[in-house]
């Protein structure tokens, strides 16, 4: 009997502790998610709590709005009786600088203000489209689907117009062990007439900044 009571003193000791340990793990997990960061609404035109040297944000916003602006201006581009068609897109624009950036979030934005703003000023063709546009005409010239509301055209849409341009930059490292590091960026756009190859637009958007140990672009 006393064995038997031995046994249950000694099964209750070890429930007691596991449950102490697990509450103490608990209590730990918990205080460790207490010394994360919330979540914090920003402004992406505004410099956030993480920045360093290159392109950010508030540079993609500001270069594409100067550049909408600036294109609106141009009579070439959105002054002619006719509206020409453009193409704006990544497949010409290229990055030769220290960073890696997806280009899409600078032509992707610069066409669709361009395109909201100009209000039929200017057309804009989507030539990365071109195979589903070709699905689609074939199935209603074979008949299977009726040929839409808007009818037939000969053709896909040909262009007049192409944004081109270039992202560089050259950078600088300090020598004195201050981690201190200087880049100069320079973002070309050109708008190429594809007839004849002339470049009847351009602009440049740059800037410098300097910083010790400057965060990593992903």
């Amino acid at each position: 009997m006393a064995r038997r009571t031995s046994c249950r003193v000694w099964l209750v000791a070890v429930s007691v502790a596991l449950v102490a340990v697990g509450s103490a793990h608990a209590q730990r997990r918990d205080k460790s998610y207490d010394k994360g960061m919330k979540v914090q609404e920003l402004d992406p035109s505004q410099r956030g709590p993480v920045s360093g040297v290159g392109i950010e944000s508030q540079d993609i916003i500001g270069m594409t709005d100067r550049m909408v602006r600036d294109m609106l201006s141009n009579p070439q581009l959105a002054g002619r009786a006719t509206a020409p068609r453009v193409i704006v897109d990544d497949q010409y624009f290229t990055n030769e600088s220290s960073q890696r950036l997806n280009k899409r979030i600078i032509t992707d934005r610069l066409r669709v203000n361009l395109n909201r703003a100009s209000n039929g000023r200017m057309m804009f063709v989507g030539r990365e489209y071109a195979a589903m546009i070709a699905q689609e005409r074939e199935l209603k010239r074979e008949g299977v689907t009726d040929v839409g509301t808007t009818g037939l055209t000969k053709a896909q849409a040909g262009v007049d117009f192409r944004l081109t341009g270039r992202i560089t930059s050259e950078d600088s490292a300090a020598q004195d062990g201050s981690g201190r590091i200087h880049r100069f960026n320079q973002i070309t756009f050109e708008m190429v007439d594809l007839e004849s190859g002339v470049i009847v637009w351009s602009n440049l958007y740059d800037f410098a900044r300097v910083a010790a140990d400057s965060v990593v672009y992903r």
